[in-house]
């Protein structure tokens, strides 16, 4: 049996996929673009959320609770390989999410993001 200390040196030493990812609704081909530390992790939370009628985001709950799961794909877009030059994983993973949502434009008709309006 693991102590304590063991179980938690063990956990800091885990690799995680970290990146961007992509919600596609194969019905309509809105796309939800994200991005997390844990692609894992997080795509098993945004699930539950979704399955639970959890989640903050009104339009892709409410295609997803019309449609169910399996209309559902979940796609990882761009991975962030560990290096030790980089010591912002999350910031990595935001500036990457900016570029792809810069890029597919998921909103409106297109998407379920929140376009950020400036000002």
């Amino acid at each position: 049996m693991k102590t304590k200390r063991e179980l938690k040196e063990q956990y800091k030493q885990k690799k995680f996929r970290m990146g961007v990812f992509r919600i596609r609704n194969t019905e309509n081909e809105k796309i939800f673009i994200g991005s997390s530390t844990d692609l894992v992790s997080i795509w098993n939370r945004l699930r539950f959320q979704l399955n639970n009628g959890l989640c903050s985001n009104a339009g892709l709950q409410a295609d997803w609770s019309r449609s169910g799961e399996e209309k559902f794909v979940y796609e990882i877009l761009s991975e962030i390989k560990e290096e030790e030059r980089i010591t912002d994983y999350k910031g990595e993973t935001e500036q990457l999410e900016k570029m792809f949502i810069e890029e597919l434009q998921p909103f409106g008709a297109r998407g379920y993001n929140i376009e950020k309006r400036s000002g």
